[in-house]
C-alpha cells in the first residue's frame, strides 16, 4: 500500500520590492513614461530636461511632464536631427 504524504503548508515571504508611486503629485512636477510616474521634481526645468534626456535616449517612449497645480501633462518631444 502507497504512504499518504502531507502537504506543508508555506507562508509567502513579504515583497520586497520597491515600486515607484502610481499617484500623480499634488506639488511640484512628475516625469510620467508610458503612462506610469516615475518621479517627481521640485521645478519645471529640471523635469523637461531629465524629460528631453530620457527621450533623446529611447525615442519610442511616450514621456510627459505633469503640473500638479495646473493638473496638466505636456507631452516631450524632439526634433530629428538634420541628416
Amino acid at each position: 500500500m502507497r504512504q499518504q504524504r502531507t502537504q506543508r503548508s508555506t507562508v509567502a515571504a513579504p515583497a520586497t520590492t520597491i515600486r515607484a508611486p502610481t499617484e500623480l503629485p499634488t506639488t511640484g512636477y512628475a516625469l510620467i513614461v508610458d503612462g506610469h510616474a516615475k518621479r517627481e521634481f521640485k521645478t519645471q526645468d529640471s523635469a523637461i530636461e531629465a524629460a528631453k534626456d530620457l527621450k533623446t535616449r529611447f525615442p519610442n517612449l511616450q514621456i510627459k511632464v505633469y503640473d500638479a497645480e495646473a493638473k496638466r501633462a505636456e507631452q516631450i518631444e524632439i526634433e530629428p536631427a538634420p541628416a
